[in-house]
């Protein structure tokens, strides 16, 4: 290796290392004082900056009429690109879930976000089938050190008694990125042209990386604060916790992980549930155009409603599971997955009437986005040994996008085997492809029930 090459990776290594604990601070004061604005810091970094990761991911699913009908990509090939950004997220979600228990948390945050928004820089500029579907095979590997990094974050800064409240607050990322991108993109797109949808949200996440690096900060024990459980046993009054024999290792605790039968079953759940959550997501607005008549910004507006509720709904489930059902998670989980199969019959078989679609967007977002909160990570976090985090969201994410990649290439090729040309108009039935998404939700409704019993680890 040439000393050029040894030096570059020696100083990625450090880079990525994780900080040094440093003495702990003596003035209590001062460790409370630190501690609270350090921790207001890191959820709401964390959660803006997951947001603008999605503005780098959505943009494809903004554009796809201008793309077919500027003869771009067709559907069956843009149903490709899609699932090949999904399956690369699903395997780096995976894999970047157990590096991120190993490194620094702003040093991985603010990587993936670079790497992805140069992407999209490059997806602009880009017009070839192949090319798109490497850059975005890509850049789902760079999304997904997003979700696991942001979650080990918030188990470094927040204690078991607080992590569904403060993990319901994060999940509000999903909501605000998908409403930035539907909303915002979608009103850029139409002032400019289909390249804009990857120029716009690439520039823009250049700049968030820069202000998260500024702002994201490592482990408490690197500012010279204690670990989060004995800060906050001490502050409410209570012992703090005592080490119970010989410590695990990083790597024991997420084998523990991986052989608990409940954790597979979270993650064939949180598989089903994302079937139906990309398909609203990256079908839906063609599925609006088409199916209703809308515009590219009337159909941007009724998904970006389901976004917006979606907000309140991540809330929620995190806050109700908490206080009322003393963080057991089925039996909310168990109404949520009911009224979102209720309100996508409403969407897809109710009357053809614009307040009504509306309403139903409205709840169905509201409740997609709790159960994306439990079973998209809380709930694998929930009985996770406390240094496997990482690796139980990421290994959730790959669960997630395995399904997400599936329904996407599935949804294409049932879409475009019902689209007929009539007077040189194309027409699409969506019929088979809407059964295969509200069947999903069914399905994982139904796993998700067989959790009953499960409770949050100790």
């Amino acid at each position: 290796m040439s000393p050029a090459a040894a030096s570059l990776g020696h100083r990625l290594r450090r880079f990525f290392a994780l900080g040094r604990a440093q003495p702990r601070l003596g003035d209590r004061a001062e460790i409370d004082r630190l501690f609270r604005r350090t921790r207001l810091k890191m959820v709401v970094a964390l959660t803006l900056g997951y947001a603008f990761f999605y503005t780098c991911r959505l943009g494809l699913s903004v554009v796809k009429k201008p793309l077919i009908d500027e003869g771009v990509f067709t559907v069956e090939q843009l149903g490709w690109i899609g699932a090949a950004f999904l399956w690369g997220y699903g395997a780096g979600k995976l894999v970047n879930g157990f590096i991120a228990d190993r490194v620094n948390v702003r040093a991985f945050v603010v990587t993936g976000l670079a790497v992805s928004a140069l992407l999209n820089l490059l997806m602009g500029s880009n017009s070839l089938v192949a090319v798109a579907f490497a850059l975005w095979l890509v850049n789902g590997w760079a999304q997904g050190v997003g979700a696991p990094a942001s979650v080990v974050g918030i188990t470094q800064w927040f204690s078991g008694r607080q992590r569904g409240t403060m993990y319901g607050i994060w999940s509000t990322s999903h909501s605000i990125g998908e409403g930035m991108t539907y909303l915002g993109t979608a009103a850029l797109v139409a002032w400019t042209a289909w390249r804009f949808a990857f120029w716009g949200p690439g520039l823009l996440c250049l700049a968030v990386a820069l202000g998260l690096f500024l702002t994201l900060r490592d482990r408490p024990e690197t500012l010279g604060l204690p670990p989060v459980e004995e800060w906050d046993a001490t502050t409410n009054g209570r012992l703090p916790p005592q080490p119970m024999g010989a410590e695990t290792s990083i790597g024991g605790e997420q084998l523990q992980l991986l052989k608990m039968p409940a954790f597979w079953v979270i993650g064939c759940a949180t598989a089903t549930t994302y079937v139906t959550r990309y398909a609203v997501n990256n079908w839906g607005i063609l599925y609006l155009q088409e199916e209703h008549g809308y515009s590219l910004m009337e159909a941007g507006g009724l998904i970006g409603l389901n976004t917006i509720a979606g907000v309140g709904g991540s809330v929620a489930y995190g806050w109700i599971s908490d206080h009322f059902f003393a963080a057991r998670r089925p039996p909310l989980t168990l109404i949520f997955g009911l009224v979102e199969i209720a309100a996508l019959l409403l969407i897809f078989f109710g009357p053809d009437d614009a307040w009504i679609l509306g309403a139903g967007f409205v709840v169905y977002g509201f409740t997609l986005s709790g159960l994306i909160a439990v079973l998209g990570g809380l709930f694998a976090v929930d009985i996770a040994p406390k240094r496997a985090a990482g690796a139980a969201m990421g290994a959730v994410g790959a669960f997630s996008y395995l399904g997400a990649g599936i329904q996407e290439t599935l949804s294409g090729l049932l879409i475009g085997q019902g689209t007929t040309m009539v007077d040189g108009v194309r027409h699409y039935d969506f019929s088979a492809a809407v059964w295969l998404w509200i069947g999903a939700s069914v399905l994982s409704m139904l796993l998700a029930a067989t959790l009953w019993r499960v409770r949050a680890r100790p």
